[in-house]
């Protein structure tokens, strides 16, 4: 659910910007640079406005920074168990292409192995496993689900998950490093905006004033 409205904010933000230029490589919008006010607010009745606008910015770009630090924090959870789950693979198979090297018939190839695996977060188990008579190995896919593989496909499908896997992560660090960019840039926006409300409020100030002293000197001069 969290990814499906993930999604919807970026494509409401992606609608919203999507004259302000470029992207990030998942597709989040740049956020507009204030370089000069005046591209963005001719006159004060438009300073509120703008502001609500930038607003409703930052809490998207905060929103879709929140996703994807959860997403992070999955994939960080995630890579010890699956480069733990490799390492076994490739002990065995090691163990295994040992055993076939040394011979069938040496005393020492049929050695058993003494492992520990886990039954749950606090549960262990040991088991004696003869490298020799491996052929396949059993997998969690999550949802209840565990399928059997041979060794040589599992080694290989565990090498490309944690590489995918792997992969996310660092988009994901990047995805966060550039959503932190948008939301500075806006807030710097949001005050470039603001000041210039308040010196127009004092110039106005100023014009008003120095036009009552005038009529006040003509009204003298009379």
């Amino acid at each position: 659910m969290a990814a499906v409205k993930d999604q919807g904010a970026s494509a409401d933000l992606a609608t919203h910007l999507k004259d302000s230029g470029p992207t990030n490589p998942r597709g989040i919008p740049q956020a507009p640079f204030v370089n000069s006010v005046a591209d963005y607010v001719s006159s004060r009745a438009e300073v509120e406005s703008t502001l609500r606008s930038f607003q409703e910015m930052i809490s998207k770009y905060q929103f879709m920074e929140v996703n994807t630090q959860r997403r992070a924090e999955g994939l960080r959870d995630k890579l010890p168990e699956m480069k733990g789950t490799l390492d076994v693979v490739n002990f065995l198979r090691l163990q295994k292409s040992g055993s076939e090297d040394d011979g069938a018939g040496d005393e020492e190839a049929s050695d058993e192995v003494e492992a520990t695996f886990s039954l749950n977060d606090t549960l262990y188990a040991k088991a004696k496993v003869n490298p020799q008579e491996l052929d396949e190995v059993y997998l969690w896919l999550g949802a209840n689900v565990m399928v059997a593989y041979p060794m040589d496909e599992a080694q290989t499908m565990l090498k490309g998950k944690l590489e995918s896997a792997t992969k996310k992560l660092q988009e994901c660090e990047e995805d966060l490093e550039f959503l932190r960019e948008q939301v500075t840039t806006l807030e710097v926006a949001t005050a470039r905006v603001y000041n210039w409300d308040v010196m127009q409020k004092r110039l106005e100030k100023a014009q008003g004033k120095g036009g009552n002293e005038e009529e006040g000197d003509s009204n003298q001069a009379s």
